[in-house]
């Protein structure tokens, strides 16, 4: 595969396109339709007119956790946790930000409405600190904890986050981000689009906080893609090696659900079911094995999620669509607008 380099990613975004709040009405945002030939704008309900009877659309169902807390050390000094990953009932990783790290059996104290938590720091990751919990940790995060909205977005979250940073689909809690394409489908939509005959299922990957990391090398093949767990179930494996079987579009709502398909398929697009954690890194030079189709946010300059739509349109495609955007004033990133984008190799 040819070197690449991050700054042939790059783009100029100005920073009032960046979406602070989300629409009222999740399907009024804008799609930029992008293929080979066309890069048209639409609004989100002409994406019924893109889907066709034997589609299968794959979206993620993971539930955001209120995986941010608050609090303080035994010493009083100022602490900021967030979870990565809950790792058993009473057990997880984290981040943790404070003005010295925390040695293992160091006591955080954890704050909301002036009660307070005490988690115990077991242990460490590399990045990650283990915390232990005295009780479940989804029940101490649904009590004691906050949206963890990402850092591009400037205000605290508030109450209407925790719907709205969340989709109607949302139905295993793991994730400290919101697959954000699927923030855009009402089960309205949903339903007209099942009754067209579009086959929907469903795929679950936790998003880890490690896909707001940048990417710190010039050179791509030196990046070390961060890990995130996913499950393939057996049924939904079986659907979409039926539906390529048949000739019939697979077409992944956001790149968490593309990432979870394209990591359970074998070399000759056989898909397993089954769960383990992937580190796929997706660029230009990937082959898909099973993606047809991608609906999916703009994404940050520099990111690995645009070099993965590079893959799928051509990188070239992708920055002239992105500048069309901008010029277009498009709102970006996770409550921003939509792309319909159509696998290059395979489009015409």
């Amino acid at each position: 595969m040819q070197e690449q380099h991050l700054s042939d990613f790059d783009f100029e975004l100005p920073p009032e396109l960046i979406a602070q709040y989300p629409l009222e009405n999740r399907t009024a945002s804008r799609l930029l339709h992008v293929t080979k030939d066309v890069i048209e704008d639409c609004t989100f309900t002409d994406i019924e007119g893109f889907l066709h009877e034997g589609d299968l659309l794959v979206a993620n169902n993971t539930k955001v956790i209120k995986a941010r807390l608050l609090g303080r050390k035994a010493t009083g000094g100022n602490v900021e946790a967030l979870i990565e990953r809950v790792t058993g009932e009473r057990t997880a990783i984290s981040m943790v930000r404070a003005s010295k790290s925390p040695k293992p059996g160091t006591v955080l104290y954890f704050e909301a409405d002036g009660i307070e938590e005490p988690v115990i720091v077991t242990g460490r990751q590399g990045q990650f600190f283990e915390l232990e919990f005295e009780r479940p940790v989804l029940d101490v995060l649904e009590a004691f904890g906050r949206v963890p909205l990402p850092p591009y977005i400037t205000h605290a979250a508030q109450k209407s986050d925790e719907s709205r940073y969340q989709t109607v689909y949302a139905r295993y809690p793991g994730a400290v981000a919101a697959p954000t394409a699927g923030l855009h489908f009402t089960e309205d939509l949903l339903g007209r689009l099942a009754a067209k005959g579009v086959d929907i299922e469903y795929v679950t990957l936790h998003v880890g906080a490690g896909t707001f990391q940048p990417v710190r090398v010039e050179n791509l093949s030196e990046h070390q893609m961060h890990s995130e767990w996913f499950n393939m179930p057996e049924d939904v494996a079986a659907r979409i090696n039926r539906a390529k079987a048949e000739g019939r579009r697979v077409i992944a709502v956001g790149t968490t659900s593309l990432r979870t398909i394209e990591s359970a398929a074998d070399a000759v697009g056989h898909v397993a079911a089954g769960a383990r954690d992937t580190s796929l890194f997706i660029m230009p030079g990937y082959r898909f094995r099973i993606i047809d189709a991608l609906i999916t946010n703009f994404h940050l300059p520099k990111s690995t999620l645009v070099m993965l739509v590079s893959a799928l349109a051509g990188r070239e495609r992708i920055l002239e669509a992105y500048r069309h955007a901008v010029e277009e004033k498009y709102r970006f990133f996770s409550y921003g607008d939509a792309c319909f984008i159509e696998n290059a190799r395979l489009a015409g």
